[in-house]
């Protein structure tokens, strides 16, 4: 699909035109993945979106959209420094306001950081492998300021968690870990990936904790995000992308949220059935005490047996096994599973 060319590329009008992919398959989407192999790239498949600047036959520059993320932007070397970047950005952002997001975030290599401050880009937080920037300035700064927080609180505990769906072994973390502290922050997470949407998640958790009265439940934003959601189409060695998204997370989390919520304690479950979330938990006691903040492992609740999760219940819901499902979640996420699925 051509779209319109903007001012700033001094070429003949005719050979030149930007092709759109939502996303691209076959014979373009082949001729992009080698464009961005050329270009130290990996082709992210979870894109949905990807606009591509061509002259005549040959790819120019390429930038895509992944929801409000902006991925896998690359300029040939032979037509670096002649504003093509500027234009792939104008149409990125046509995109993501068309579809009402104007919340845009980037992650990239440490290296980009002054090419993307020109199109209106700010850094949240580097490490040595890569760089988180939004077109927000100071958008985590003004997220923190706006959550709800108790006057005074001596010890503050933290849990990041998906709920996908919320289960008694989520209530259990979460009751504990309060008992733990004077206040404790639950932090759902937003991305809309999981199997149930953001919104949904978040009322369940509050549903199933409205007992608990210190307990103060917030959305992650676009900050805390999860291995699932991290991108790794830039990092060259695959089998560092946990390590380089554990560090990115335990950066944003010290040095951001701990101070702004005075956060003592980081609680989190075990995890004896995955392997990346247990290694994760490792990290974070390994790097969170230097911020100050102590990490509890609470053992899981099981039930017959077994460690209650929400992938458990995912998989009898599968089965339309109701009844395997209801010692696992609490009244309202049984009700809520019950006139959805049954």
């Amino acid at each position: 699909m051509p779209a319109q060319m903007h001012a700033g590329i001094n070429r003949e009008a005719a050979r030149m035109h930007i092709e759109i992919g939502r996303p691209f398959a076959g014979q373009m989407l082949d001729r992009l993945t080698a464009f961005l192999k050329m270009n130290g790239l990996d082709y992210d498949p979870a894109v949905g979106f990807t606009v591509m600047l061509m002259e005549d036959d040959e790819i120019l520059a390429t930038a895509s959209l992944d929801g409000n993320t902006v991925k896998c932007v690359a300029v040939s070397p032979m037509h670096q420094g002649e504003g093509l970047t500027a234009n792939l950005m104008t149409e990125i952002r046509q995109e993501a306001f068309s579809k009402g997001l104007h919340h845009l975030m980037l992650f990239t290599k440490p290296g980009n950081l002054m090419m993307f401050r020109e199109f209106g880009f700010h850094p949240v937080m580097r490490t040595e492998s890569v760089l988180l920037m939004e077109n927000r300035r100071n958008g985590l700064d003004e997220f923190l300021k706006g959550l709800d927080r108790p006057e005074s609180a001596k010890t503050v505990g933290c849990i990041v968690a998906n709920c996908n769906p919320f289960t008694l072994g989520h209530r259990y973390l979460i009751e504990t870990a309060s008992k733990r502290v004077d206040a404790l922050h639950v932090f759902i997470l937003s991305e809309s990936k999981s199997m149930f949407s953001p919104e949904d998640r978040m009322a369940l958790a509050k549903a199933g904790c409205r007992d608990i009265d210190n307990v103060y439940f917030h959305p992650t934003g676009p900050y805390l995000v999860s291995s699932a959601t991290f991108p790794t189409y830039f990092i060259k060695d695959k089998a560092k992308a946990g390590d380089i998204h554990c560090g990115l997370d335990v950066r944003i989390f010290g040095e951001k949220f701990v101070p702004a919520l005075g956060i003592t304690h980081r609680f989190v479950g075990t995890e004896p059935n995955c392997q990346v979330t247990n290694a994760y938990n490792e990290q974070m006691k390994q790097h969170l005490p230097q911020y100050g903040v102590e990490v509890v492992e609470i053992p899981r609740r099981e039930v017959s047996g077994e460690a209650v999760s929400a992938s458990r219940v995912r998989a009898l819901l599968a089965q339309g096994d109701f009844e395997g499902i209801r010692p696992l979640v609490p009244d309202g996420t049984y009700e809520f599973l019950v006139k959805k699925f049954r």
